[in-house]
């Protein structure tokens, strides 16, 4: 006598975890919904800093990082990604260093140079991304040391909004906690510009290959090694 052993559960358990939503050409969705709203945040998080509002600053500052985590969520979870969904979200992460760090600045709480650096990387990597749209290629895929740079910038905006309360003398420690994040986060920002530089230089002059599949807007997506 044999004894079946049905792993048609299990199966459907590592499917649904291994499963990946392909992005849809749609626009009136959940998560993009957040994430609009996120964006709009942004100007109101900068007003909140450079009025010195610092506590209302991180409540708002609060509301849109827990958003950031929940429309990924609903956009996996109820098969909501969507190609406008994916362009928006780095969008979003972006305008938030860019305001935040100008309002930061002009509470001189940050060093106008350290803003400076931070806004001109994101001004190449505008031109870098016009270019190779100009030659029909799609957006680099995101370094990890991007993301790692990006993360210690959004990181320290709360931590310098925190330090400036400066109710004991421990939050100058914070605040210079603050400031070697940026600063650490700024240098891997320009290190991970530098990597896109190079991966859109090959790309360009040594005719990279494109993927099979064309984007909402006919374009197709660039691969770099």
């Amino acid at each position: 006598m044999s004894i079946r052993t049905d792993t048609t559960g299990a199966d459907e358990a590592s499917d649904d975890e291994s499963f990946s939503p392909e992005p849809r050409n749609v626009i009136l969705t959940v998560p993009n919904a957040i994430s609009a709203l996120r964006i709009l945040s942004i100007p109101v998080i900068a007003v909140l800093i450079s009025n010195r509002w610092l506590i209302w600053s991180l409540v708002v500052l609060a509301i849109s990082s827990a958003s950031d985590g929940i429309d990924g969520y609903i956009a996996r979870r109820f098969n909501q990604v969507s190609r406008i969904g994916q362009i928006l979200d780095p969008i979003a992460d972006r305008l938030l260093i860019i305001c935040s760090m100008l309002a930061l600045g002009w509470a001189h709480i940050l060093p106008w140079w350290l803003l400076i650096a931070v806004g001109s990387r994101d001004v190449i990597m505008l031109l870098e991304v016009l270019l190779l749209s100009n030659n029909d290629y799609g957006p680099l895929p995101v370094h990890f040391v991007g993301k790692a740079g990006t993360a210690l910038l959004l990181m320290s905006v709360p931590v310098l909004i925190v330090a400036d309360l400066r109710v004991s003398p421990f939050f100058e420690v914070l605040h210079c906690a603050g400031v070697a994040g940026a600063i650490w986060g700024a240098a891997l920002y320009w290190v991970a510009g530098l990597i896109y530089i190079i991966q859109g230089y090959m790309l360009i002059h040594q005719g990279g290959e494109r993927s099979t599949g064309a984007g909402s807007d006919g374009k197709e997506l660039a691969h770099a090694e």
